[in-house]
């Protein structure tokens, strides 16, 4: 008889010794939009500490690394938990060079145009634009992704391409769920558009964070002993897996209404909700901690 193997852990202590490094999600696992989730940047610090082990923060926020990190700061994120960032804002900045010289189009609040600082990009009006580049809703406290639909149509109509610099579809804020980028980009492909999206799942981003990890380590690290923790099952989770990386679930994130209780989730529930979406995890835990 074949015995299942627990999927639910205490904490990262229990399997930390089997890793030399982490990538690590931010929203929804080290925050919630509104302040640090008690436990979990002390359990990156003693993964650091008691380990030796180098960590980096992949994230799909839209803007520089800096910004995120004096984000992280505001929040009360310890910086002893990390050694370095990689945002999908960064490795957007690569595909947004290509567009100088072209009008583009910005979709997303002000707090996210540090992105484009530097670059020399030119920007007009939907009407006008030869280029989308979406970081999210202008006002993600009030609007959805369908009040944005006869502007996207149009822009599709036009065979205008988008470049979407957050894939995350919502993302916890305090106690409630808000839309990002990613359902925006989802919609224009609904509509017919062109869209290219490099923060996670896709693999630039993990790239980016596996060479910033060999530089911190003065080698390649090899990939089975890098654990990413993440809460988003389309992103941090599809992510990883596609990249053959272990993986430490956070149930208690976006997906947390799915498995029971949330400081106590029914460890079946997960295992069937991994297997319908295709995915495998290493453990998985409510929120992390050490």
């Amino acid at each position: 008889m074949t015995v299942q193997t627990p999927l639910l852990i205490s904490g990262l202590n229990e399997i930390a010794s089997q890793y030399s490094a982490v990538l690590c999600d931010v929203w929804g696992v080290l925050h919630n939009g509104v302040a640090a989730i008690p436990g979990a940047h002390e359990a990156l610090t003693a993964f650091r500490q008691e380990t030796g082990g180098k960590v980096v923060l992949i994230t799909n926020a839209p803007r520089p690394a800096p910004e995120i990190r004096e984000q992280l700061a505001r929040l009360g994120v310890a910086d002893t938990a990390y050694d370095d960032i990689v945002t999908s804002g960064d490795v957007t900045q690569e595909l947004l060079a290509g567009q100088v010289g072209k009008s583009m189009y910005h979709i997303g609040p002000d707090r996210d145009l540090p992105l484009y600082d530097g670059m020399g990009l030119s920007f007009s009006g939907d009407t006008d634009a030869e280029v989308v580049s979406c970081t999210g809703l202008f006002n993600d406290e009030s609007e959805t992704p369908d009040d944005y639909r006869d502007q996207l149509a149009a822009l599709v109509k036009r065979g205008v391409p988008m470049i979407c610099a957050n894939p995350d579809i919502v993302v916890e804020r305090g106690d409630k769920l808000i839309w990002c980028a990613g359902a925006l980009a989802r919609l224009y492909e609904d509509l017919g558009g062109t869209v290219s999206i490099l923060g996670k799942p896709h693999a630039p981003i993990y790239d980016a964070a596996q060479r910033r990890l060999a530089k911190l380590a003065g080698e390649p690290v090899d990939p089975t002993k890098i654990l990413a923790i993440g809460d988003g099952l389309p992103t941090d989770i599809r992510g990883a897996v596609s990249q053959d990386l272990d993986v430490l679930f956070i149930t208690a994130g976006i997906h947390a209404s799915d498995f029971g209780p949330t400081d106590a989730p029914d460890e079946a529930l997960v295992r069937r909700r991994l297997l319908e979406e295709g995915l495998r995890a290493r453990a998985a835990i409510p929120r992390l901690v050490w």
